[in-house]
């Protein structure tokens, strides 16, 4: 399917979700407040960790390899197999040991000892979440697009309803609980969804360990437990040092400009998840992988400046009615961020290179010393320009990993040309 389709089709599907994220978080700033929000935040970054931890860290090789073993359906099978196998076993342990340091996550990440049940409920959903998961890398590597796009419109909308309804009756505890029980329970719709597929039955889902998948698989779960591990515990001890700096409310508004550049650049970052990382897997020769990324610039750095710039005109508008009154100091952190999110999207158009090329040792490095980079940054420029600090450590940041990309873009290129010449 073409980029611009792909697009589109995929556009509806940002469109309820980005409505949904913003009904949401006027919910959430209204009864839970900037404090909240920076718990709020805090959880969500451990919810990645462990959900990755689980098994989530092979989704993104089982879209890969769908996607590259296309003709191969046997091939396919054994590596959803392997995957399975994987995430139920991780989810087992991941889980129990939830249940044994609740407690002490509680009062270290959420600053509230009262919470701990908050991730007795993540333990109990993780298979489930794992599952569904892999299901959306399935449909994905697929390129079921329309299946995809109605998945993910289901799941926003039980997202919306489930976190809306819990947060307004049990308030932080119940937004809580929300994040960890709406992903579980989108697991039924994704999978009354992909049942109905030629392609698809349960079956496929269950078998032995395939060395050779397990192989394919290890490379793309090296290089997602890097991300599941650097970039949310950059993000919680960035939150933290804010925490202790300026307090628990200046924490939530970076974290509430945090969620706008995430909602407004979903059409960006889920057409490269949908349409290009499935493609690059594809590629086999220089001048097509060079075509490919130009083509991709034209179409999607565009939207991320355009949307940028007009989240800036707006900004006013964005605090006082999609959040409220209590937000407003996030003003003055719109516009190094927004720089940071084009600067990031540029960057991210390259660095998909490494992941759908497997290129598992520059995408290592690069992930854990930008995220070190960011970090310590973050704490230079904190103490000299104040809050705002931490967005000109974003962009400043992303601008050296962009200029890192292109680096390794060009010395893919050659490797390609030198193999194929």
């Amino acid at each position: 399917m073409s980029l611009v389709k792909t697009s589109l089709l995929n556009g509806i599907a940002v469109v309820v979700k980005v409505a949904s994220a913003l009904v949401l978080n006027k919910i959430l700033a209204v009864y839970v407040g900037p404090a909240g929000y920076a718990i709020i935040g805090q959880f969500q970054n451990a919810v990645s960790i462990v959900v990755s931890l689980a098994g989530g860290v092979v989704a993104t090789g089982v879209t890969k390899a769908t996607a590259q073993h296309f003709d191969d359906e046997a091939r396919q099978h054994a590596v959803w197999q392997t995957a399975i196998r994987f995430s139920l076993g991780a989810s087992l342990i991941a889980g129990v040991s939830l249940l044994f340091i609740g407690d002490s996550l509680a009062q270290w990440l959420l600053h509230r000892e009262d919470m701990a049940t908050v991730f007795v409920w993540l333990a109990l959903a993780l298979p489930a979440m794992a599952a569904n998961n892999l299901l959306l890398a399935i449909i994905n590597g697929k390129k079921e697009v329309g299946l995809y796009v109605v998945a993910n419109i289901i799941g926003s909308l039980i997202v919306l309803l489930a976190t809306g309804f819990l947060a307004v009756n049990f308030g932080l505890y119940g937004a809580l609980t929300a994040f960890v029980v709406t992903p579980a329970l989108t697991l039924l719709a994704t999978g009354a969804f992909v049942a109905r597929r030629g392609w698809f039955n349960a079956r496929f889902l269950w078998g032995g360990m395939d060395k050779l998948a397990t192989r394919e698989l290890a490379c793309f779960g090296l290089m997602a437990l890097t991300s599941a591990l650097a970039i949310p515990v950059t993000h919680m001890l960035i939150r933290d040092h804010l925490v202790d700096t300026f307090g628990l409310a200046a924490a939530g508004y970076w974290q509430a400009t945090w969620k706008i550049s995430e909602i407004y650049l979903m059409l960006a970052t889920t057409t490269l998840s949908v349409y290009y990382l499935p493609r690059l897997a594809e590629i086999r020769t220089a001048p097509e992988l060079k075509a490919e990324i130009i083509k991709v610039y034209r179409f999607v750095l565009p939207l991320a400046v355009a949307g940028a710039v007009m989240i800036f005109l707006s900004r006013d508008f964005i605090i006082y009615t999609l959040f409220a009154q209590d937000f407003a100091p996030m003003r003055e952190l719109f516009p190094w961020q927004l720089t940071g999110d084009v600067i990031k999207i540029g960057s991210w158009i390259l660095a998909y290179i490494m992941l759908g090329r497997v290129m598992v040792k520059f995408y290592v490095i690069t992930e854990v010393g930008f995220s070190i980079s960011f970090f310590l940054l973050t704490l230079v420029f904190v103490s000299v320009w104040g809050l705002p600090g931490v967005t000109i450590a974003y962009a400043v940041n992303y601008g050296l990993y962009w200029g890192c990309m292109v680096f390794i873009c060009r010395h893919e290129m050659r490797r390609m040309e030198v193999n194929h010449g």
